[in-house]
């Protein structure tokens, strides 16, 4: 090992140092050094030092694990979470260069966290405390011999595969209070038209995306304790998907800090040549995928070319990837990129579908914007209730159908939350279909 605390102690000074000149604003970042077995435990995590457990962790800790000592996988060389203050890893193993990296990059990252407008209802300053309090809760469930491990395990499975399914790029769920007030009034000043026969106590009185927290308000039949892990799987879920929503963006923003701050640092001698190896790697484009880093990384050089670091600074507090996307990635860096698409044909195998010429780019731009961030995931909402109590639901068709094998699991997993009988439509070839 090349390096010890003091020296790590050191160089964070003087990456703070630099970053604030260039204007970042970003939430202390306590660093805990670990090795690689431990970095497989909080990559399986999330990277919450407290976390409840489930099955599905453990899995992911066996395969990054066999994967790792296979050679078939490296792994990460940063984890950092969003909280205040961020709490960011290092792995004893990396070169006193590599540590150096990180923690500009960490940095990056903590600003992005702090500023960008998709985090601002994450609650940082608490989100530690909160993983802390639903694990000993779900712990209790788990230890009460009227619950046990089974049902409790049975019940976030179910929550989890649907904790996804809310609202999206920063849309905000109105309130049943706020929508009696808002219908009462529209029944009152047209009672003869649109509205003259509008039920005013049917649930939802809108379409309701945020399903999870729908069934934890309004479900009949299941016990405090269900609600409650419901309750936890939705609020983490809130957390995350401002980081799912911006993946490109933030490890962009994170790649071109660290790349700027070592640029300027001054680094010894014989860090350079291992330091712009190990940058290219990280940012370097994956053959027949998209790599988040390299993306993000060009888009906002080409933004501070053509616009200013300012216009940088802009981006990084007030966009998400649909919206960074949709505003920045232009036929020229369409075709810097060497940016295509593809889909599977049966009869053809892979066909290529669109390249970057005077029109194709755009709907190369538009494919993209499809399948990054929560876009990939159908969306599904709440509809009605029924007399007899069956929850009705709708996929919001986009021109994708849903995969009929996981949409009856999700109906499954619906039903065994709401407790009572559920039904899910979808279009399928233009024809509604009941699940």
């Amino acid at each position: 090992m090349d390096w010890d605390f003091d020296l790590l102690e050191e160089w964070d000074q003087k990456i703070s140092n630099l970053a604030e000149s260039h204007g970042l604003d970003w939430f202390p970042i306590t660093y805990e050094v670990c090795d690689y077995f431990s970095m497989i435990g909080h990559m399986s995590y999330h990277g919450m030092p407290t976390h409840y457990g489930h099955w599905s962790y453990g899995k992911s800790f066996e395969r990054t694990h066999t994967m790792y000592n296979m050679g078939a996988e490296g792994l990460p060389y940063e984890l950092i979470i969003n909280s205040n203050p961020s709490i960011a890893y290092l792995m004893r193993e990396n070169p006193a260069y590599l540590q150096v990296l990180i923690m500009a990059h960490c940095v990056g990252h903590s600003d992005f966290f702090k500023n960008n407008r998709m985090f601002k209802k994450t609650r940082p300053n608490s989100i530690v405390g909160k993983m802390r309090s639903a694990k000993k809760r779900i712990q209790s469930y788990v230890e009460d011999p009227t619950i046990g491990i089974d049902e409790v395990e049975k019940v976030l499975d179910a929550a989890q595969a649907l904790q996804f399914q809310n609202y999206r790029y920063g849309q905000v769920k109105k309130t049943h209070e706020e929508l009696i007030k808002k219908y009462s009034k529209l029944i009152k000043e047209d009672s003869e038209g649109e509205y003259a026969f509008f039920d005013i106590t049917k649930k939802p009185l809108e379409p309701d995306y945020d399903i999870l927290g729908f069934i934890s308000d309004n479900a009949k039949n299941i016990p405090s304790w269900k609600k409650d892990i419901i309750e936890i799987v939705k609020e983490e879920s809130q957390y995350f998907i401002p980081q799912i929503q911006t993946k490109i963006m933030n490890e962009g923003w994170a790649s071109y800090w660290h790349y700027t701050l070592c640029n300027e640092l001054n680094l010894p001698q014989g860090w350079h040549l291992p330091f712009i190896k190990m940058h290219n790697q990280v940012i370097r484009p994956h053959i027949g995928g998209l790599n988040p880093y390299h993306l993000g990384f060009v888009i906002f050089q080409d933004i501070k070319e053509r616009y200013g670091i300012d216009e940088c600074f802009v981006a990084r507090e007030s966009s998400h990837d649909v919206a960074f996307i949709r505003q920045y990635l232009t036929r020229e860096l369409c075709e810097d990129l060497g940016l295509f698409s593809f889909s599977e044909k049966k009869s053809k195998g892979l066909t290529i579908d669109e390249i970057y010429d005077d029109d194709g780019w755009e709907n190369i731009r538009e494919t993209l914007i499809k399948n990054v961030g929560t876009n990939g995931i159908p969306v599904i909402y709440v509809e009605e209730v029924e007399d007899d109590n069956t929850l009705i639901l709708r996929h919001e068709h986009d021109g994708r159908d849903l995969e009929l094998n996981h949409a009856d699991e999700v109906l499954r997993h619906i039903i065994t939350l709401w407790g009572d009988d559920a039904k899910l439509f979808t279009l399928i070839e233009e024809e509604l279909w009941e699940i």
